[in-house]
């Protein structure tokens, strides 16, 4: 492979492409969800706005890469990274975090509306700012006050469609909200180490591991609870609460074995399934959403 060729996948791999994808599909879920199924859906938003917040979280990934590119060099899931390896300047790569930053945030000003192009702006400060240079290292509930930002997606995509704030895409955000420290605490558990060789004050290093397996207990028992808010406010029906329950179920068998198995591939299994978890419970959502309409058509 070229070093051209090399250099586009290393900024490509600035962005945390996994982790932006995964926020990209929260946020058009989000923007579906806002559509009623008897209206026309806004295609040129929902790729506007998908590109604008796409681009704004992966400037947010950037500057989280720049700001610990120390902290990555030292611990094995980051040593690979670009910045770490010396694969850019990190002048280079502060200033392609910047321009896409700027340009998702323009797109969502000129071609969506501006509450949303505030809201993502509020978004990437959250995580960029408050979450990796200040709660990050400041206090081991840096991931449940930090998640905010993570949870905003969508938020960002119903308002996108709406140009308002709905309290069903507050559910929606209190999903993602509660979900993100059993999520992350699974993956802290076992770089443990790793995160305590770097100084860093995730949950199992200022607390043990038998304290953070609790607490992934405590918030999967919190979600599986939040998880039924929108059948119990008419959101969704029946078929999201069966898909919400056998999800849930799912997570809190592994939030047990966590708590009983040593077995340090426990962890990783917990934080593989959460991943899935999230990615499905949204599906659940969207499929739910668009019933009455297939019930229509085949009827």
């Amino acid at each position: 492979m070229s070093r051209k060729n090399n250099m586009w996948s290393d900024y490509y791999e600035l962005t945390k492409p996994k982790v932006v994808m995964l926020l990209v599909f929260t946020a058009v879920i989000g923007m579906f969800l806002a559509v009623p199924v008897t209206e026309d859906i806004p295609w040129l938003i929902i790729l506007y706005a998908s590109v604008g917040i796409g681009l704004a979280s992966a400037s947010a990934a950037a500057i989280n890469q720049v700001v610990d590119q120390k902290v990555d060099e030292v611990m094995a899931r980051t040593k690979n990274r670009p910045l770490p390896q010396g694969n850019m300047p990190m002048r280079n790569a502060l200033i392609f975090a910047l321009a896409i930053g700027v340009v998702g945030l323009g797109v969502l000003w000129v071609l969506v509306n501006q509450l949303t192009a505030w809201l993502t702006f509020a978004s990437l400060i959250g995580y960029a700012v408050v979450y990796t240079m200040y709660l990050k290292r400041a206090t081991p509930q840096n991931i449940v006050i930090g998640g905010a930002a993570g949870a905003a997606p969508p938020v960002l995509g119903w308002v996108a469609v709406t140009n308002s704030v709905d309290p069903h895409s507050l559910l929606l955000f209190l999903i993602i909200f509660i979900w993100t420290p059993p999520h992350f605490w699974a993956l802290a558990i076992h770089r443990r180490d790793e995160y305590a060789k770097v100084d860093i004050p995730m949950l199992p290093v200022t607390h043990g591991i038998e304290f953070t397996r609790l607490h992934v207990l405590f918030y999967t028992i919190l979600l599986l609870a939040v998880s039924v808010l929108p059948f119990a406010t008419h959101m969704s029906g029946i078929f999201y609460l069966g898909g919400a329950l056998a999800l849930g179920a799912g997570f809190l068998f592994y939030a047990i074995q966590l708590m009983r198995v040593e077995d340090g591939k426990i962890a990783m299994k917990t934080f593989g399934f959460s991943i899935l978890y999230l990615m499905g419970i949204f599906a659940f959502l969207l499929i739910d959403h668009y019933i009455p309409l297939l019930q229509t058509m085949f009827s």
